[in-house]
């Protein structure tokens, strides 16, 4: 329970991967986390493989000032997710309190759209958004997972448990 009464939202829409959202989510509440589901719309979506998601919160219900870190899966989601203001800068007011901000697979999409990738630090995810990554200066990295600064980055789903390891890391060390 090294995460007790620790606020963890994971930012979600319709076509989440469900594995990156399932089974990091059932982690950090393995550790006492309480985890915050927050989408655009307060309605049930469907996840890529089918998977229902109930959502807890509206993500511009959330405050960075109240949130210990965020989680961004991947899947179809990080699209529709970055063309949002309300989810851009909540990113960005995380990253900037240099709050632990989980990444993984298509993640770096609404990554990028928040403006959170230094020129010249490491990256990883699906190699779909491998060039979008590389062309706003992150340097490609071929791992499973890693901590880049406060970010956490996973490749995809086969690599969640690594994700799931270097994320927890990450938290309880802050």
């Amino acid at each position: 329970m090294r995460l007790k009464n620790k606020t963890i939202a994971i930012l979600v829409a319709e076509g989440v991967e469900d594995y990156e959202y399932f089974v990091p989510m059932m982690r950090l509440q393995e550790e006492g986390a309480k985890v915050l589901t927050a989408a655009l719309e307060l309605k049930p979506i469907k996840g890529k493989n089918g998977l229902t998601i109930t959502p807890d919160t509206k993500v511009e219900s959330l405050n960075a000032d109240e949130l210990f870190s965020i989680v961004i899966p991947g899947g179809w989601a990080p699209d529709k997710l970055r063309r949002y203001d309300a989810v851009k800068n909540l990113v960005r007011k995380m990253d900037d309190a240099k709050k632990i901000v989980g990444i993984i697979c298509h993640g770096g999409s609404t990554a990028i759209s928040a403006g959170i990738i230094k020129k010249g630090q490491r990256v990883t995810g699906s190699t779909g958004i491998k060039d979008d990554l590389v062309n706003v200066g992150g340097v490609w990295t071929d791992e499973a997972a890693f901590r880049e600064g406060n970010q956490v980055w996973g490749r995809v789903v086969a690599d969640i448990p690594d994700f799931n390891r270097e994320l927890v890391k990450a938290l309880v060390e802050e």
